[in-house]
């Protein structure tokens, strides 16, 4: 199946966007709930093995938020970069289809 639409259509440019801001917002979402839970988790064995309360909010600040700003930088580059390729190549199929 063409991921660009129906056999015999040219791709579009504007399809890039929503599926690049997509990816980009549900794997930085994800990458945010599972670094929040290992931080609640490693704040929290660090605080019974001190012998005191943890601070939960180390978690969110020190953990959570850089990873999943980290992971989203990275998936928005190559998202993009991956999206561009496969516009480039569906485009360049299509060329070739309409000449034969």
């Amino acid at each position: 199946m063409v991921r660009g639409g129906t056999r015999g259509t040219r791709p579009r440019v504007l399809g890039i966007v929503p599926r690049v801001l997509i990816t980009t917002f549900l794997l930085t979402l994800l990458s945010f709930a599972l670094s929040l839970l290992l931080g609640i988790l490693g704040v929290s064995l660090a605080g019974w093995l001190h012998g005191h309360h943890p601070d939960l909010r180390l978690a969110y600040r020190y953990v959570a938020l850089p990873v999943a700003a980290t992971v989203g930088c990275v998936t928005l580059v190559v998202s993009s970069v991956v999206e561009v390729r496969h516009y480039r190549q569906a485009a360049a199929l299509a060329r070739l289809e309409q000449v034969s």
